[in-house]
C-alpha cells in the first residue's frame, strides 16, 4: 500500500487532515488562522491577488476567488472539511432586493456542489436584534433588524440556517457587537477621542457591547468544532457599560480628556448619520450560551481589561486549541 494512503484506501493521507476555509480573511481571519491548532490546514479566499503572497506568508494556503463573481467559487466545492464565513454583505443594492445578502448565499451554492464541509460559522451581527431599550438579550429573542446593513445579515443568517438543515451541515452564528484591540486598525477610541467627538449625555445614553479581537477569534474556532447544529451565540464579553461610559473609561486609561455629553437633538445636528445609528439602539447581551456551550473561557472579560492590556501590552496567553 502507498505510504499516502489510508489503511481503507479511500483518500490520500493528505486530505485526512482537517482543512479550514476563511472567508473574508481580514484581521478577525488572521487571528482564527493563528488559533486553528498546528494540525489544521488553513485556506483563504481572497478577491485580491496582491494579498497572496501575504497570506502564504502567514501560513495560508490562498484562493483566488470572489463572492460576487459566483463562477470563481467552483473551485471551493469539497475542498474544506470546515468554513468560516466572515465576508460582510454588499454595501449597495437595487431598492427591490436592499435586504438580500447575495455574497452568502453564492458562497453556499458553491459549498453545495459537492460534499459539504462538516461545520460552518458566519459572522452576523447584534444589529439583528434592532433597538432593544437597554434591555438584556439571549439568543431565543426575536430578531428586529431595523438597518440595511442588520437587514443583509439576518437575510444572510437565514440563508445559513437553511443550507445547514438541507445539507446536514453543523452551522453555527456568531452575533458579534463591536469588535477592539490595540494591534487592529482602528480597534481602539483613541482616534476618536483625539478628534473630540462628542457622547450621548447619560440621560439619552444606551448600552453597548464589546467583544476583544483575540476572544472572537477563539469563539469561532470552538464553534467550528463545539457548536451544535444551526447554534446561535451572542460572541460578546461580560462588560455591561453605556456608551459614554466606554469613552470615558478609554480617555482615562489613555490620559486624554473625556468627550463633551450632548443631548441627543444636539448629536443629531453634530454626528455623521452612521454614528447616530449605533446611538439608536440599545441593547445588553447575554453571552451564557457563549460560556456554556462552547466552554469559551475569556481572555478580555471587559473592556477595561482589553483596553488596560494594550496600553500595557500585556496580552493574555493563548488557550490550547480545542
Amino acid at each position: 500500500m502507498p505510504s499516502n494512503q489510508s489503511p481503507l484506501g479511500a483518500r490520500p493521507a493528505r486530505f485526512r487532515r482537517e482543512r479550514v476555509l476563511i472567508v473574508g480573511c481580514g484581521d478577525v481571519g488572521l487571528r482564527v488562522a493563528r488559533q486553528a491548532g498546528a494540525n489544521v490546514r488553513v485556506l483563504a479566499l481572497t478577491s485580491s491577488r496582491e494579498r497572496v503572497p501575504s497570506l502564504r506568508a502567514a501560513g495560508l494556503v490562498p484562493l483566488v476567488g470572489n463572492l460576487d463573481q459566483p463562477a470563481t467559487l467552483a473551485r471551493l466545492a469539497g475542498i474544506a472539511t470546515r468554513v468560516v464565513h466572515l465576508a460582510p454583505p454588499p454595501g449597495g443594492e437595487p431598492p427591490a432586493t436592499w435586504w438580500r445578502d447575495p455574497r452568502t448565499g453564492a458562497l453556499l451554492r458553491a459549498l453545495r456542489l459537492r460534499t459539504p464541509p462538516a461545520s460552518l460559522v458566519y459572522a452576523s451581527t447584534t444589529g439583528v436584534y434592532g433597538d432593544c431599550a437597554g434591555e438584556r438579550v439571549a439568543e431565543t429573542r426575536p430578531i428586529a433588524p431595523a438597518t440595511p446593513r442588520a437587514q443583509r445579515r439576518a437575510d444572510a443568517e437565514a440563508a445559513v440556517r437553511h443550507f445547514g438543515r438541507a445539507a446536514h451541515v453543523r452551522t453555527s452564528i456568531l452575533r458579534i457587537p463591536g469588535i477592539y484591540a490595540a494591534d487592529r486598525e482602528g480597534g481602539t477610541p483613541r482616534e476618536r477621542l483625539l478628534r473630540g467627538t462628542p457622547v450621548l449625555r447619560a440621560e439619552d445614553d444606551v448600552y453597548t457591547n464589546h467583544v476583544h479581537a483575540d476572544d472572537l477569534a477563539r469563539a469561532v474556532v470552538l464553534a467550528l468544532w463545539r457548536g451544535k447544529p444551526q447554534r446561535v451565540f451572542n460572541a460578546s464579553d461580560d462588560s455591561e457599560l453605556k456608551m459614554g461610559d466606554y469613552f470615558d473609561l478609554a480617555a482615562d486609561l489613555y490620559g486624554l480628556p473625556r468627550p463633551a455629553r450632548v443631548a441627543r437633538d444636539v448629536a443629531r445636528d453634530q454626528l455623521p448619520l452612521v454614528l447616530l445609528s449605533f446611538m439608536g439602539e440599545s441593547r445588553r447581551l447575554d453571552n451564557t450560551r457563549l460560556k456554556r456551550e462552547l466552554r469559551l473561557r475569556l481572555g478580555y472579560p471587559t473592556v477595561h481589561q482589553g483596553l488596560r492590556a494594550g496600553v500595557g501590552d500585556n496580552s493574555p496567553s493563548s488557550p490550547a486549541p480545542p
